[in-house]
């Protein structure tokens, strides 16, 4: 039976913020929703020292695409209606397919 491991990547860009702090409490609060309501990992990333950007990183393992890539859009759109202080900027998925 074949894997696929979904992997997403959001920015959110924080006009609102002014300092590290801000930032920093936001994007832990917005990875604990995601962690309560999503079976996935999830982890901040990239630009840690900016206070005006902040990436989060996510990924989903399931038997079959589809429901991977489900998975995927579900946990963007949760990203983008729950965003207190930012908006969300660019978002990349991709599908990687394991075994058979």
């Amino acid at each position: 039976m074949a894997t696929t491991i979904g992997v997403g990547r959001a920015t959110l860009y924080f006009e609102d913020t002014f300092s590290l702090k801000d930032k920093r409490r936001t994007i832990r609060s917005l990875i604990q929703h995601l962690r309560n309501t999503f079976n996935a990992a999830f982890a901040e990333t990239s630009d840690l020292d900016d206070m005006r950007i902040g990436t989060i990183t996510f990924a989903v393992v399931s038997n079959s695409a589809p429901h991977a890539d489900e998975m995927l859009q579900k946990i963007v759109d949760f990203i983008e209606t729950r965003v207190e202080i930012g908006v969300l900027g660019e978002v990349e998925t991709e599908l990687i397919p394991m075994g058979d």
